[in-house]
C-alpha cells in the first residue's frame, strides 16, 4: 500500500490523493463489476494434453467472463467447428464448454484432434490454449513362448517384462500366482522400465511364475505377461565378485529433463556378496528438501527440477571385494515460463499504458503478439499502439482501442500462451465501500478505508466533522488507495470523517464514523506456581477493558484449549485445578478477547513431588569389607534430587530391619559401602528431594563377608561398688554386628591400683556385668573388659580406674563455728574430717538447722528442720532466709555415696531483731472534723515493738499534697482518733511500726472527713476485704474519694518486689489513656498506653523496696490522677484480713472462751493423775524418726511451725517480714549450701530449696515471730 504524506495536487498545505500516470486497477466488488464494461477473458480450460476414456463422452471444458457476456466458437484442426451441425456436440448454455456424446454411438477416435476456444464481445476476443484431444489406449502383450530360466546360485538376472506402450503409460509391478507381490529388497527390485533385476540369485528365488501386470489406470484394466520359471541351481555355486551394473551400462551416460518435472536417475549392480548404492554430486550438495532416495538407494528422485540440478551426478556400488562407479550427466531444458505474464490494462482515455511480456526457457523461446485472436501484423493500424519485441506500448488511447491481445511463447518443448485486455473506460468517481462505524484501540492505528473507482483517475480529499478545510499535516496519513491512516489514535480522534472522491466526470463521497476505545489489559495476572501432586491450584486473571466493549475470557494450556476433565473449574476470572496430576504441568494463558483487541498473560505450573524409587541396584567389586553399589535414579520429579540415602540389612541377626550405611550427593549414582565382618547384607536405596523420600528401591542381591576378630571393645566400662566388699564391672556389650563372627564372648580382667602386680581375669558370655566380691572397702582397681570371638581377640582395651563399694563415714566434722551476719544470715565453720575416714566418694558436707523451741511450745510434738548441702570438700557455707529474733540450733554431717556419717555436737545461735512486717491500717469512724484508726499489729514483728508512726497529708482538688504532719503511739496500742480536721477534705494516711532496729513497711490509706454516698467505693476486688496477691510483699490499698468532675480515679494499687497493678475507673470510654510512672527521685518517666476499655494495668521490672509514683492521664495530657507506692520482698501467701471483720472477732471471742474453759478441766484432770482425750491421742503415737521430707506431701520442708500460718509458700526464698535482702550479706554466695533438691551456684544463682525435718523433742525458742491469734493467747495464758 503505497503512502503519501503531504503531496500537494493543485494547492499548497492542501493534501488529497492527485492522480498518477499509472494503469488503473479495478477493485474486485461484484457491483462494479457488474457495472463496468470488460473485454472477455478465460476462467477456465481444459488441459493442452487431453487424454479421454474412450468408454465416456468428451467433454472440452472452456469458460470465460466479460461484460457483456461474450459468446463462444471453436476451431478444429485449424478450421471452425461447428457444433450444431453434429447432433452428437452440444454447448452447455452461457458457457463454451463442448460435450460430445460417445456413450450413445459416437467412436471417439473420430473426434481426436487439436481444439482452440474462442469468446468474443463488443470489447474483444480472448482465446484458449490448443486442447490436443487423445484417447486412451491400453494394449496388450504380443503372444510370445518364455523358455524356463536355469541359473546358477551367485550368477546375476534380468527378468525382462517389455510392458505393451499405452496412453497413458501404464503402472508395472510383479507378482506371483497367488496374486501376491513379490518381496523386494536390495539384492532383488524393479527397475524404472519395469525388469525385475537380481544382483545375484539364491535357491529361495526358485519359483514357476514371475508375473509382470500392467495397470493402465484411466481405463481400469490391468494386462498379464506369460508367467516366467526360474529355478536356482546350487551344485556349482558363483564364487564372491567385485561389483558390476546391469543398467546403466558403461561408465558414463546422459539424460535429459525439463525444468519442473521430476528427475529419476537409476543405479542397479550385480556382485556377490550383493552391492550397495551411493550416491553423490560432482561439486555440490544435494538439495536436501527436494532429493530423495528410493529402490533400497538404486534410485535417485529429485522434484521440481530447475537449471541448478544440471550436472554430473556419481552412483558407486562397492561390496567387500571392490566398487564400480558410473557417471550420469544431467541436462536441464525448459519448455517457456513466464517471467512477466502480461497483465489486464484498464486506461482512461488519454492515458498511456505498457503490455509486457517476458517469457523463458532453453532454448529461449520465440515471441508472437495477436489481437483478439489475430496476428497483430495483420490487424487494422492503431497510431496509438507500437509493438516492440516483448512490449506493446500505448499512447493517448481513445475507447475505442479495448481489445484482449495474445501473447505466444514458444519452443521446441511447448509454448505458453497468456490473454491481456486493454480495457479503456470513461467512468465518475465511485466509493465502493459500505462499512459506516471504525472502532479502533487508543494508541493503536485506525485506518478509515475509502476504496474507490473511477475514470480518470478519482482525487481524493478527507475532512473531519463540521470542517470545511481538507484534512492535512502531521498526525495523519494519506495512502494511494483512499485510506486515511491516524497512527496513534487518541480520544479526540473519535468524531465523523468524511472522503470526498472527484474527477472530472464526477463527485462521489461518505461520512464515516471513529470511535477510539480503551485498550484491554489484564491488571492482574496469573503467577507461576510449584504444586505438589495431588494438591491444588488457582490462577488468578482480572481484565480490565472498555465498557461498551464485550469481553470473552479464555484460559489456554500449552496454546491449546484446556482438557475436558471436571478438575479443572472456571469461576469468574479464576481457574483452579484440582487433585493435581503430572500431565497437569505446563504454561497456563488467559486470553482476554474484545472485538477489537485482546490481552495475554500466561503462566506455568510445575508440579513435584517425591522422586520415584531408584532402580536396577547392582554390587560390584566384592572384597571382604567394601563393595560398590551402582543404581539408576528414578524420575525426580522436577523437583532436583538432593541426595540418597543407603540401607543395608543384616539378614542373620535383624531381618527386615533396615539401618542406615551412608548418605551420598544426588549426583551420584555410585558408592563405594565399607562393610564389616560376618554380616549378611543387602541393599536399598532411598532418593531424597525438596519434597520427600522415595520409595525404597527393590532390595540389592545379598552379600556375605567373611568372620573376622571384633574390631572393637566394650565402651562405657565402669567399676562401682554396690556393697562395701564386692566391685560390679559394668560395660556397654557389643551389638551382633560388631561381633565380627560366631562366639562373642568377653576377657573382664582387674587388679588393685598400686597392690597388686598380676591381673585377675575370668572369660564370661555375651552378659553386660561382672560382680568380684571379697574386696578392701572402698579402694582403686584398674579394669579392663576385652571382647572376643571363635576367630580371636580385640585389640587392647584402656584401662579404667573403678572403686569398691563405699560404707558410711566414720568421723562428725569438728570445731562447728557460727557467724550471725545479719538478720537473716549466718555464717557457718567446721574442721574437715580425714578423707580415710570418709570410706567413699566426698560429696560434700550437710547442715541441718532448726528452731530452737521455748518451754511454752515442749508439747509440740514435731519440730521443722531445714538442710543444706555443700558440695565438695568445703569447711564453710552460709545459711540464708533465717528469721529475725529467733534461737537456732543446727549440726553438720559429712556426706558420701553411701550416705551421712555421725553428726557433729548441735551449736546455737541467735538472729537479732529486724524491721517489722507491715501493720494494716484500717479507717472508721468518720466525721466531718475527725477520722478513726484501727491497725493489727504487724503479723511479723521480728522484734520488740516500740512504737507506731503515723504521718498523713491533705489532698486538694488538684491533687496536690499538704504538708504532712507526723504522730507518734504507743507500741500497745491499736486504734487512734485524728481530731481538728478539715470538713470534706480528702486525707492521705502512711503508718508503719517501729522495733529497735528501725521503721517497718508502711501501709497507706485514703478516706475523707465528709460522710455522704461518695466517701468510699466499693472495694475493687470484694466486699468489706482487702486482696491482695500471693507475691506482694506491700500492700499499698486506696480508697479515693468520688470527684465527679474527674473522669479517671485511682482506686488501688498492689505492689509486689518487681512489680505492682494499678486499677482505676473511667467515666468516659471514649477516653485514650496512658499510665506514667517514675522512682520518686529520678526524672526518668516510663509511659504506657491502654486501651480505654481497660480498667488495670501491670507494671513490671520495677526495683525492689522502692518508691514510685504512677500518674494516669488522657492523650491530651491531662492529668487525672496520681499516687505513690512502695515495692517490697515477696509476701508469703496469697491472704484476707479478715481480723478486722466484726463476725470474725465475734466467733474468735467464742472461740476463745471454750478454749479456757476446756484447759482449766484439762489441768484440773492433769494435777489429779488422770489422762484426758488429748493425752490419750498422743500416748497413742510413737515418736516419728527424723525424716528428710514432709509427711502430709513428700516436699521439702517449709518455713513454718506445725501450729503457725505459713507465711511462704513452697519455693519461696524468704519470709514475709525480712528486711534484708541477698545483696546485704558480705559473704560470696559460694558459702551458701545446698538443700536435698537444690544449691547456690557459684555464679550466686540459688536453685535450690528449702528443707526440714519434724522432730518430737520440742526445743525452747523466742516465738515472736509467730502470728498473734486468740489460740496463741489461750497457750501463753495457761
Amino acid at each position: 500500500m503505497q503512502k503519501k504524506r503531504l503531496l500537494p495536487c493543485s494547492a499548497p498545505l492542501v493534501l488529497i490523493l492527485c492522480q498518477v500516470l499509472t494503469a488503473l486497477e479495478v477493485p474486485l466488488d461484484p457491483q462494479l463489476l457488474e457495472q463496468l464494461p470488460q473485454p472477455p477473458t478465460i476462467t477456465h480450460q481444459s488441459p493442452k494434453n487431453y487424454i479421454v476414456d474412450p468408454r465416456e463422452n468428451i467433454v472440452i471444458q472452456c469458460e470465460a467472463k466479460g461484460k457483456p457476456p461474450p459468446s463462444f466458437s471453436w476451431t478444429r484442426n485449424g478450421t471452425l467447428f461447428d457444433t450444431e451441425k453434429d447432433p452428437l456436440v452440444t454447448m452447455k448454455p452461457n458457457s463454451g464448454t463442448l460435450e460430445i456424446n460417445i456413450i450413445n454411438g459416437g467412436k471417439t477416435e473420430a473426434y481426436e484432434g487439436e481444439y482452440q476456444c474462442t469468446a468474443k464481445n463488443d470489447r474483444g476476443t480472448a482465446v484458449s490454449n490448443i486442447i490436443v484431444v487423445r484417447q486412451s489406449r491400453s494394449p496388450l502383450w504380443t503372444k510370445e513362448k518364455i523358455e524356463p530360466i536355469v541359473i546358477q546360485q551367485g550368477m546375476p538376472l534380468v527378468l525382462p517384462c517389455k510392458p505393451p506402450r499405452g496412453l497413458p503409460p501404464p503402472v508395472v509391478f510383479w507378482m506371483d500366482n497367488f496374486f501376491q507381490r513379490l518381496p523386494q529388497n536390495g539384492r532383488i527390485s524393479q527397475g524404472l522400465n519395469g525388469d525385475l533385476y537380481f544382483s545375484n540369485v539364491q535357491p529361495e528365488d526358485s519359483r514357476d511364475f514371475y508375473i509382470c501386470y500392467a495397470r493402465f489406470n484411466l481405463t481400469q484394466t490391468i494386462h498379464q505377461k506369460q508367467p516366467i520359471s526360474l529355478k536356482v541351481l546350487s551344485n556349482s555355486p558363483a564364487e564372491n565378485r567385485s561389483p558390476s551394473l546391469l543398467v546403466p551400462t558403461g561408465h558414463t551416460s546422459n539424460r535429459t529433463v525439463l525444468r519442473g518435472e521430476v528427475l529419476l536417475l537409476e543405479c542397479i549392480a550385480e556382485g556377490l556378496p550383493t552391492p550397495e548404492i551411493r550416491w553423490n554430486k560432482e561439486g555440490a550438495e544435494f538439495p536436501s528438501d527436494r532429493v530423495f532416495f528410493e529402490n533400497y538407494n538404486k534410485t535417485l528422485k529429485i522434484i521440481e527440477v530447475s537449471e541448478a540440478d544440471a550436472g554430473k551426478y556419481r552412483c558407486t556400488a562397492h561390496n567387500d571385494r571392490g566398487s564400480f562407479h558410473h557417471i550420469i550427466t544431467v541436462i536441464v531444458k525448459a519448455a517457456p515460463y513466464w517471467i512477466t505474464e502480461p497483465k489486464n490494462l484498464v486506461l482512461s482515455p488519454g492515458e498511456d499504458g505498457t503490455l509486457i511480456c517476458r517469457p523463458n526457457g532453453n532454448p529461449s523461446p520465440s515471441i508472437t503478439w495477436l489481437i483478439n485472436g489475430v496476428a497483430i501484423e495483420l490487424a487494422p493500424h492503431d497510431p496509438s499502439r507500437k509493438v516492440e519485441g516483448d512490449t506493446v506500448m500505448f499512447t493517448k488511447v481513445q475507447e475505442r482501442a479495448s481489445a484482449v491481445y495474445q501473447c505466444n511463447a514458444s519452443n521446441i518443448y511447448g509454448y505458453k500462451l497468456a490473454n491481456a485486455f486493454v480495457n479503456v473506460l470513461a467512468e465518475k468517481p465511485r466509493i465502493l465501500s459500505s462499512k459506516k462505524v471504525y472502532q479502533v484501540i487508543a494508541n493503536k492505528a485506525a485506518f478509515l478505508d475509502c476504496p474507490f473507482f473511477g475514470s480518470p483517475f478519482p482525487r481524493i480529499a478527507w475532512f473531519k466533522g463540521m470542517q470545511t478545510s481538507v484534512l492535512h499535516g502531521n498526525g495523519y496519513i494519506f495512502h494511494d488507495n483512499g485510506t486515511l491512516e491516524v497512527p496513534v489514535a487518541q480520544k479526540d480522534s473519535s468524531g465523523t470523517y468524511t472522503c470526498v472522491a472527484r474527477n472530472n466526470l464526477g463527485t462521489d463521497q461518505k461520512t464515516v464514523e471513529l470511535e477510539v476505545k480503551d485498550p484491554t489489559m489484564i491488571i492482574s495476572q496469573p503467577e507461576y506456581k510449584v504444586i505438589q501432586r495431588y494438591g491444588s491450584a488457582s490462577f488468578e486473571c482480572k481484565v480490565k477493558h472498555d465498557p461498551t466493549l464485550a469481553v470473552e475470557l479464555l484460559w489456554l494450556k500449552d496454546n491449546s484449549d484446556l482438557p475436558i476433565d471436571e478438575r479443572f473449574i472456571i469461576e469468574n476470572e479464576r481457574l483452579s485445578i484440582k487433585n493435581i496430576t503430572d500431565k497437569d504441568k505446563g504454561t497456563y494463558t488467559c486470553v482476554a478477547n474484545t472485538t477489537l483487541d485482546s490481552a495475554s498473560a500466561s503462566a506455568v505450573l510445575t508440579v513435584v513431588d517425591r522422586p520415584e524409587a531408584p532402580s536396577d541396584l547392582e554390587l560390584t567389586d566384592p572384597l571382604e569389607k567394601s563393595v560398590q553399589l551402582s543404581w539408576v535414579p528414578g524420575d525426580d520429579n522436577n523437583s532436583p534430587i538432593t541426595e540418597f540415602i543407603i540401607e543395608y540389612e543384616d539378614g542373620m541377626r535383624e531381618p527386615g530391619t533396615w539401618q542406615l550405611q551412608t548418605k551420598v550427593s544426588g549426583t551420584q549414582t555410585t558408592a563405594s559401602l565399607k562393610l564389616s565382618p560376618y554380616v549378611n547384607y543387602s541393599f536399598r536405596v532411598i532418593a531424597v528431594n525438596e519434597i520427600g523420600r522415595s520409595d525404597p528401591s527393590v532390595p540389592s542381591e545379598r552379600y556375605m563377608t567373611k568372620a573376622a576378630e571384633p574390631d572393637i571393645n566394650p565402651s562405657d566400662i565402669k567399676g562401682i561398688g554396690t556393697e562395701p566388699d564386692n566391685l560390679v564391672i559394668t560395660w556397654n556389650p557389643l551389638n551382633g554386628f560388631d561381633s565380627n563372627g560366631p562366639g562373642l564372648q568377653y576377657k573382664v580382667s582387674w587388679r588393685q591400683k598400686d597392690f597388686d602386680e598380676e591381673w585377675t581375669s575370668v572369660i564370661v558370655a555375651n552378659v553386660s556385668k561382672y560382680i568380684v566380691s571379697g574386696t578392701p572397702t572402698f579402694v582403686p582397681y584398674e579394669i579392663k573388659v576385652q571382647a572376643l570371638n571363635d576367630l580371636g581377640y580385640a585389640p587392647e582395651p584402656p584401662v579404667v580406674i573403678g572403686h569398691s563399694g563405699e560404707d558410711l563415714p566414720m568421723v562428725a566434722p569438728g570445731n562447728v563455728e557460727v557467724e550471725v551476719l545479719n538478720a537473716t544470715l549466718a555464717k557457718v565453720q567446721w574442721d574437715a574430717v580425714p578423707l580415710t575416714t570418709v570410706r567413699g566418694h566426698l560429696q560434700g558436707y550437710r547442715v541441718y538447722y532448726w528452731k530452737a523451741i521455748n518451754q511454752t511450745n515442749r508439747n509440740r510434738r514435731h519440730i521443722e528442720k531445714w538442710m543444706l548441702t555443700f558440695a565438695g570438700n568445703r569447711t564453710h557455707g552460709m545459711l540464708p532466709g533465717l528469721l529475725p529474733n529467733t534461737n537456732y540450733i543446727l549440726n553438720v554431717r559429712v556426706v558420701n555415696g553411701k550416705g551421712e556419717g555421725p553428726s557433729s555436737k548441735d551449736k546455737y545461735f541467735e538472729t537479732p531483731e529486724g524491721v517489722p512486717s507491715m501493720a494494716i491500717l484500717q479507717i472508721h469512724h468518720r466525721t466531718s472534723d475527725s477520722l478513726t484508726l484501727t491497725w493489727s499489729p504487724p503479723v511479723h514483728p521480728n522484734g520488740v515493738l516500740t512504737q507506731y508512726t503515723l504521718k498523713y497529708q491533705s489532698i486538694n482538688a488538684t491533687h496536690e499534697l499538704g504538708p504532712p504532719v507526723e504522730v507518734i503511739i504507743p507500741a500497745n496500742e491499736s486504734s487512734y482518733i485524728l481530731k481538728n480536721l478539715n470538713q470534706n477534705t480528702r486525707y492521705k494516711f502512711y503508718f508503719y511500726a517501729h522495733t529497735a532496729v528501725g521503721p517497718g513497711i508502711q501501709s497507706t490509706q485514703e478516706a475523707v472527713t465528709a460522710m455522704d454516698e461518695a466517701v468510699f467505693l466499693q472495694p475493687a476486688l470484694g466486699a468489706g476485704e482487702e486482696h491482695v496477691f500471693a507475691t506482694s510483699a506491700v500492700i499499698h490499698t486506696v480508697h479515693p474519694t468520688y470527684y465527679p468532675a474527674l473522669p479517671v480515679r485511682i482506686k488501688n494499687i498492689t505492689a509486689a518486689e518487681t512489680s505492682a497493678t494499678i486499677l482505676w475507673n473511667v467515666e468516659n470510654p471514649e477516653v485514650k489513656l496512658f499510665v506514667k510512672y517514675v522512682e520518686l527521685s529520678k526524672e526518668d518517666w516510663k509511659v504506657e498506653s491502654v486501651n480505654s476499655t481497660r480498667s488495670a494495668l501491670v507494671i513490671k521490672d520495677l526495683s525492689p523496696g522502692t518508691s514510685y509514683k504512677v500518674q494516669v492521664y488522657s492523650d491530651h495530657n491531662t492529668l487525672y490522677a496520681e499516687e505513690t507506692f512502695q515495692t517490697g520482698p515477696a509476701m508469703a501467701s496469697r491472704q484476707v484480713d479478715i481480723a478486722t471483720q466484726g463476725w470474725f472477732i465475734g466467733l474468735m471471742c467464742a472461740v476463745a472462751l471454750l478454749i479456757l474453759v476446756l484447759l482449766i478441766v484439762c489441768f484440773i484432770r492433769r494435777n489429779k493423775g488422770g489422762k484426758y482425750p488429748v493425752k490419750e491421742k498422743e500416748d497413742a503415737h510413737a515418736d516419728p524418726e527424723i525424716q528428710p521430707m514432709k509427711e502430709d506431701d513428700g516436699t521439702f520442708g517449709e518455713y513454718s511451725d506445725a501450729e503457725d500460718h505459713k507465711p511462704l509458700k513452697k519455693g519461696s526464698r524468704t519470709p514475709s517480714d525480712r528486711t534484708v535482702k541477698k545483696e546485704d550479706s558480705d559473704d560470696s554466695l559460694v558459702d551458701y549450701g545446698e538443700g536435698v533438691n537444690g544449691q547456690f551456684n557459684e555464679d550466686g544463682s540459688f536453685i535450690g530449696q528449702y528443707s526440714g525435718k519434724k522432730e518430737k523433742e520440742p526445743v525452747e525458742g523466742n516465738e515472736s515471730s509467730e502470728a498473734p491469734s486468740p489460740v496463741n493467747a489461750m497457750n501463753s495464758f495457761v
